[in-house]
């Protein structure tokens, strides 16, 4: 797919400085860029690879006057960083912009499909299935009874979407996310052995929720597991049965969250994080990288460690963690000096 300086300019309401016929079929860094290929240039400290770089066009932002001869064709934009990422969004939109229905699938009779969806090779749809206008599901998935899928929402191979679950409009599923696997529970006997105890809730995603590969969100035992508008989850990320994540919060890859927690709006929670079930983390909470939360949090706090302290305290506490063997010593010396003088 090629597009010119022309079309992009276009795109991005920006002025060229240069060929506007000039044809791209590929995007690049500044600084590893190659004819026929599209870079941009945001960062001032990468301002030397405009004169160096091979790429047929760069976005630059107005306010750019170069001071040596530039051989790309310029596309001069108010914000060069927000303009490549308004283009990079087109050119997904076009790139997923499928439609139609692969063979073989298998689609249930009472499944209502919505106009301009795509439904992917191997794919199954269960009954009652209602799907919305302009739905892309790749090839490979699995979307159980009674499923609900809203309007403008992807869905990449291999995702499974079980029964009953609701999934909202605009949202990104990724490939080999789980939807809806029961909830982990079991109840002991007297024998020591483990009864299940059947999960009957569902899953709801609402609107513009992004779900990472190979992450698991459990239906609840009753009622829902909710993640609620605009949530961003990365990659392998599990969420237990009856969660409930406010909106906007964004959680990064590893992360475990127990049952019946919730988690509130705007949170930020880095990589490998462990939250116990049955608590309540506030709003704009951030949580760091492989931290370990264990009680309720309040709204703004800042934690970190395992089990979590509050993130100034933890840093202080740190400088005397790593002098541990010094102080272990300083303690040991006084200790003989007071022997010695008794």
């Amino acid at each position: 797919m090629k597009f010119t300086a022309e079309q992009i300019a276009g795109i991005l309401e920006g002025d060229i400085v240069g060929n506007a016929q000039v044809e791209v079929s590929k995007l690049s860094k500044i600084e590893e860029g190659t004819e026929g290929s599209l870079t941009f240039l945001a960062n001032p400290k990468y301002t030397p690879y405009i004169y160096t770089t091979k790429a047929s066009i760069a976005i630059v932002n107005k306010s750019f006057v170069p001071e040596h001869q530039v051989n790309s064709t310029l596309i001069k934009v108010d914000d060069a960083y927000k303009s490549f990422s308004k283009l990079l969004e087109y050119y997904n939109q076009i790139k997923f912009n499928k439609s139609g229905i692969d063979e073989p699938t298998s689609i249930s009779d009472s499944a209502k499909l919505g106009d301009n969806i795509y439904l992917g090779a191997f794919t199954f749809v269960g009954d009652n299935v209602k799907i919305g206008d302009n739905v892309k599901i790749f090839p490979n998935c699995y979307i159980g009874d009674n499923v609900v899928i809203k309007d403008n929402t992807i869905v990449f191979s291999g995702v499974k979407i079980y029964s009953e679950c609701v999934v909202g409009s605009n949202c990104v599923i990724n490939s080999g996310a789980i939807i809806g696997a029961d909830g982990f529970g079991f109840t002991p006997n007297e024998k020591g052995e483990y009864s299940k105890v059947p999960q009957i809730g569902n899953v709801i995603l609402e609107d513009f929720v992004d779900v990472g590969a190979a992450t698991t969100i459990d239906r609840a035992t009753l009622g829902s597991t909710i993640i609620r508008q605009g949530v961003k989850l990365d990659n392998q990320i599990q969420i237990a049965h009856n969660v409930e994540i406010g909106k906007n919060t964004v959680i990064a890859a590893q992360t475990g969250i127990a049952g019946s927690t919730k988690i509130g709006e705007n949170c930020q929670i880095g990589g490998q994080v462990g939250i116990v079930g049955h608590i309540t983390i506030g709003n704009n909470v951030k949580i760091q990288a492989q931290s370990g939360i264990g009680r309720n949090v309040k709204d703004n706090e800042v934690l970190q460690g395992s089990p979590a302290l509050n993130y100034g305290d933890f840093n202080k506490s740190y400088v005397h963690f790593k002098n541990l063997p010094r102080l272990v010593k300083t303690v040991n010396d006084i200790e003989k000096k007071v022997d010695g003088n008794n």
